[in-house]
């Protein structure tokens, strides 16, 4: 914990929210200030990178690896380029050209349960912590993110009834099997932690 984060903690609700409003107006300001703009979900990234009207395809350089993102014209310095904050799927990333005036990704992160503090790590940080995600139906989740999302929602309903999690209760029926499977051994004594 950093002493900012400690000084936060002295502060009683009124100070919080004045301190909360300036750290708002000062990242809205630093992210207004860069040569794109982005949002994310919890899976993805959306960058608007706006190019000059009439821009072709063809003029542009645009790379995109797992750590690193260039994004710029033939022969002169790149409007942006750096190290990603985080790993992004190749494969799944993608750009277009829209109404030859703005340049338009969309990254698939690797991490699909972080929020990411900036696009490229030289740039200014948002606090994550302040992030208030969209409402969104368990149907809009792809397969994988859907099974974590419903797995974290059935632990903690669990626990909060006091209840064995999913992963105990697979360790439970594993270790039911298995005593089933050898009557021959003695389990009365067996302490299971």
């Amino acid at each position: 914990m950093s002493s900012q984060d400690d000084d936060y903690d002295k502060l009683n609700p009124e100070e919080r929210e004045i301190r909360d409003k300036a750290d708002r107006q000062r990242e809205a300001e630093e992210q207004a200030a860069l040569p794109f703009s982005w949002k994310q979900s919890l899976p993805d990234i959306d960058i608007v990178v706006p190019v000059p009207k009439g821009t072709r395809a063809r003029d542009l350089v645009i790379t995109i690896s797992k750590k690193k993102l260039s994004v710029g014209f033939k022969g002169k310095d790149p409007i942006m380029s750096g190290d990603l904050c985080q790993d992004i799927k190749v494969e799944e990333s993608t750009w277009t050209l829209e109404d030859q005036s703005s340049v338009e990704l969309h990254l698939e992160k690797v991490n699909k349960m972080q929020w990411w503090e900036n696009v490229l790590t030289h740039h200014p940080k948002i606090d994550t912590k302040k992030i208030q995600p969209e409402n969104s139906k368990l149907s809009d989740l792809d397969g994988e993110t859907r099974g974590m999302v419903e797995k974290m929602m059935f632990d903690n309903q669990q626990k909060q009834l006091g209840k064995p999690t999913s992963d105990e209760i697979k360790k439970q029926e594993a270790l039911r099997k298995f005593q089933l499977a050898h009557p021959e051994l003695d389990f009365s004594k067996a302490k299971i932690s």
